[in-house]
């Protein structure tokens, strides 16, 4: 499939379509009502609808012909493996890169490190599922290594997604390995570092590198283009590290 350019999108039409449909990884939940609200001071007319869950779900579903123009993904892997196939029509590019923190609702001692997962206390652990979330991915990879996932596997708990780790985490186990980035929402700022939680040494998983792509149906959309483009500017970037992310 021929690829197009950013440019030769957005000059498609003069007129920008009204509406836009997004797949957005779940751990950008907690900020993409502020992104959507910043974008829309530039363009009003556009509405941008949002379906967020696992980026393993969005890409299974864009694969099936789900009616989205905009990927943002919560790693690399599955935006690379859309545009090999023709399913995007831009190459992924790093929007924010991401980073893990322990979760509970109870105080713990974090000075442990990743050895905490290991302790008698511990008996229930929240992690995304790994084999479509990102985070889970990486939360697996910290426990290995760190050298306590064959103790900790047994206590594991599977969410389908992010934002249903941080529920996990904060209800029906002890202890969750999340996004970072959900604990800046207003919501959880009742929750204080050090106390109900900690970030997980960086040094144990591979930066998560958070990918977004136009898709194919962005060719009829100059409404995506637009997306794309604020998502990539100075105004986006800083409400993405307001929300604990590393930006480019």
């Amino acid at each position: 499939m021929k690829k197009i350019t950013l440019v030769a999108l957005l000059l498609v039409s003069s007129a920008f379509a009204d509406k836009l449909n997004i797949a957005v990884a779940a751990n950008v939940s907690y900020a993409i009502g502020e992104l959507k609200a910043e974008f829309n001071k530039i363009y009003p007319d556009i509405e941008v609808h949002e379906t967020l869950t696992s980026s393993g779900k969005l890409t299974a579903q864009i694969k099936n012909g789900a009616p989205y123009d905009l990927f943002m993904a919560a790693n690399m892997k599955y935006p690379n493996a859309l545009y090999d196939e023709g399913l995007a029509v831009t190459r992924p590019l790093i929007y924010a890169q991401g980073s893990l923190a322990y979760l509970s609702n109870e105080k713990l001692d974090y000075s442990k490190g990743i050895n905490l997962v290991k302790g008698a206390d511990i008996k229930k652990i929240a992690i995304a599922n790994p084999k479509t979330a990102p985070y889970g991915k990486a939360a697996v990879e910290a426990m290995t290594n760190g050298g306590v996932y064959d103790v900790a596997k047994s206590k594991l708990v599977f969410a389908e997604s992010i934002s249903q780790t941080v529920t996990y985490a904060l209800t029906a186990t002890d202890v969750g390995f999340i996004a970072k980035s959900t604990l800046y929402s207003d919501k959880m700022k009742k929750y204080k570092k050090g106390i109900n939680w900690e970030d997980v040494d960086p040094k144990l998983y591979t930066p998560i590198n958070q990918g977004i792509v136009l898709l194919k149906r962005a060719e009829a959309n100059p409404s995506a283009a637009a997306f794309y483009s604020f998502m990539l500017s100075s105004k986006a970037k800083k409400i993405l590290n307001d929300y604990g992310y590393l930006v480019p």
